[in-house]
């Protein structure tokens, strides 16, 4: 635990790699990715603010939630790190880049793109499932499960959602780990991009690898001029069979292009 946020961290040497995940998400969920290369790094799993185990405030920020992930980097590394970033942790990801240029050696960006998307009727719906969950009435995970399979048809999103499903601290009953009602209020700021507040500041100057899935609608070709303007450096690649979820939905092919990347 460091600096706010929660954080876990794999591996004793080597130079750092930090990973934001994305809406929903945890930082556990790169666990896959994160013991691997733990062989021949220290890497640092983070709960992003709003999620998880770290804290909660009134609104959801990008700025706001790239300066708490620098200041985490800062207390637990000390030193410029690679930055991995998924979705909403690649927005957080790139925003702390173009506001702390200095702590970040390399960054890479996994199937999102420096903009605002039009669509988040989707995540509405996943809220509002989840916050018109009884929780007092459940018994089980599987009641959760079965109460959820209407509103999230999709039994592997709904196994992501429930995720973050967790026992209350005093053993009885259950609760949501993510803040659904900011991400509910804050919706249309956790879809948008803050390109007015970051205009004035120069591009970020490291190397940055630009993920997507072949199968996503995340990122387009349309999308590169405005990455490229930010990120000068940059290397796009497409990984074959993959949808929004990359590093999960293609694990072997994701990592192995990362370890490329880092320099493995």
């Amino acid at each position: 635990m460091s600096a706010g946020l929660y954080s876990t961290k794999l591996g004793d040497d080597g130079s750092w790699v930090v990973f934001c995940h994305g809406l929903f998400g945890q930082g556990k969920n790169w666990t896959q990715i994160a013991k691997v290369l733990a062989e021949r790094h220290r890497v640092l799993l983070l709960d992003m603010p709003q999620h998880g185990r770290s804290p909660w405030s009134p609104h959801f920020d990008y700025l706001d939630a790239a300066d708490q992930v620098a200041d985490t980097i800062a207390d637990a590394a000390g030193e410029p790190v690679a930055l991995v970033g998924h979705s909403m942790g690649g927005k957080i990801a790139m925003a702390l880049a173009l506001r702390h240029p200095e702590q970040v050696e390399r960054l890479c960006v996994v199937d999102v793109a420096p903009v605002a998307y039009s669509s988040g009727r989707e995540f509405v719906g996943y809220v509002r499932a989840m916050r018109g969950l009884d929780l007092a009435s459940l018994a089980t995970r599987a009641d959760a499960d079965a109460a959820l399979a209407d509103a999230v048809p999709n039994q592997v999103v709904r196994g992501f959602l429930l995720q973050n499903l967790r026992r209350s601290p005093d053993g009885q009953g259950w609760a949501w780990q993510p803040n659904l009602e900011v991400i509910e209020n804050d919706l249309d700021v956790i879809t948008g991009w803050p390109a007015e507040r970051l205009s004035g500041l120069p591009p970020y100057d490291g190397p940055v690898l630009w993920v997507r899935g072949e199968r996503s609608e995340h990122v387009s070709d349309e999308h590169g001029d405005g990455m490229s303007a930010l990120f000068p450096r940059l290397r796009r690649v497409t990984i074959k069979g993959a949808g929004h979820w990359v590093h999960s939905e293609q694990p072997e092919s994701f990592l192995a292009v990362l370890q490329q990347f880092l320099g493995d």
